[in-house]
């Protein structure tokens, strides 16, 4: 058999002082590693996306070394023959390369925009606090609303890696 939620000890069938408190630390301690388990989940996505920034950073700087001595000198005399002046074609080489950084850099921007910073880990410890200060009728969540949000964060986040 299971155990009940409050353990009766006294013979008029109510728990006693003790046995409530000691309910709702274990009630707290549960809450806490929940949300630490949150924390832990939406960090591990927050890195990943960050790491993968720093790498497509760092492939579009090899990239454009690689190209800018490459190509620079062919291009640039290929535009030489068609007939523009020489500080023109070497300034059109280079005015290309600023846009594929500036596109790249983009890229990398778009993926930093999609880094949460613990937002659904913030709601939901802000709802827990408005629920263990009493005020359930606050703009915060109430406590039956932040435990199911903390397991589809954890649901997405496990689906996702």
């Amino acid at each position: 058999m299971t155990e009940p939620a409050v353990p009766r000890s006294r013979a008029d069938g109510e728990a006693s002082v003790g046995d409530l408190v000691s309910l709702a630390v274990r009630d707290v301690t549960r809450l806490v590693r929940c949300e630490l388990e949150l924390a832990k989940l939406e960090l591990r996505a927050d890195a990943r996306r960050l790491f993968m920034s720093v790498a497509l950073t760092g492939t579009a700087g090899f990239a454009g070394i690689l190209v800018l001595f490459m190509l620079s000198y062919a291009l640039a005399f290929g535009l030489i023959t068609l007939g523009i002046w020489n500080w023109a074609a070497f300034l059109i080489v280079a005015g290309a390369y600023v846009v594929l950084g500036a596109l790249a850099m983009l890229v990398v921007f778009i993926l930093m925009r999609r880094v949460t910073a613990l937002r659904k880990t913030r709601d939901t410890v802000q709802g827990d606090l408005a629920v263990l200060r009493g005020d359930e009728n606050g703009s915060q969540p109430a406590a039956g609303k932040a435990l199911p949000a903390a397991d589809k964060a954890r649901a997405a986040a496990n689906g996702a890696g």
